[in-house]
């Protein structure tokens, strides 16, 4: 018994899959990923070889999770996210490595954001509804807008502290 859930309609190629975690239909796990225990991974996600997911961690719709990315535990993943690994993408033109992007515990991020590669968005941070995020986002920050700016901090303290 494997301890988690795949849709008849998912495919999860991984064996590193924790208990109580539920992949949903139209999704595909690559072999190499690691998801931890009781996330949700919603339809139609797509997560490559070297991907990282904590626990707890929710993914909604239509999120690809390129190789490099990293989630922590209780990271939230709003529907359409786009996540990006290649500074300077080209067809056919690979770099050596993916800079590794990390979203650390806790951290939530609305729909339709775009993540450029290599960033850290800090514990707790809030990042808003479509936003377009350039620069590494410190701890319990908000961020909105193209390009991402602070605007506050999550439950009023300090943000990056």
């Amino acid at each position: 018994m494997t301890g988690h859930f795949v849709h008849d309609r998912g495919l999860c190629e991984s064996s590193d899959v924790g208990p109580g975690t539920r992949i949903w239909a139209f999704t595909h796990v690559l072999p190499g990923a690691r998801i931890g225990a009781d996330c949700n991974i919603c339809d139609h996600v797509f997560v490559e070889n070297d991907v990282v997911v904590g626990d707890r961690v929710t993914v909604k719709c239509g999120v690809q999770l390129w190789d490099g990315t990293r989630l922590a535990d209780d990271v939230f993943v709003g529907p359409n996210v786009t996540f990006t690994n290649d500074p300077f993408p080209r067809s056919r033109i690979h770099p050596p490595f993916f800079p590794s992007t990390v979203v650390e515990r806790g951290a939530s991020i609305g729909a339709n954001a775009t993540i450029l590669p290599g960033l850290t968005i800090g514990r707790e941070a809030m990042i808003g509804a479509g936003a377009v995020v350039t620069r590494d986002v410190p701890p319990r920050a908000v961020v909105i807008g193209n390009p991402a700016r602070i605007v506050g901090s999550v439950d009023g303290r300090p943000a990056g502290g």
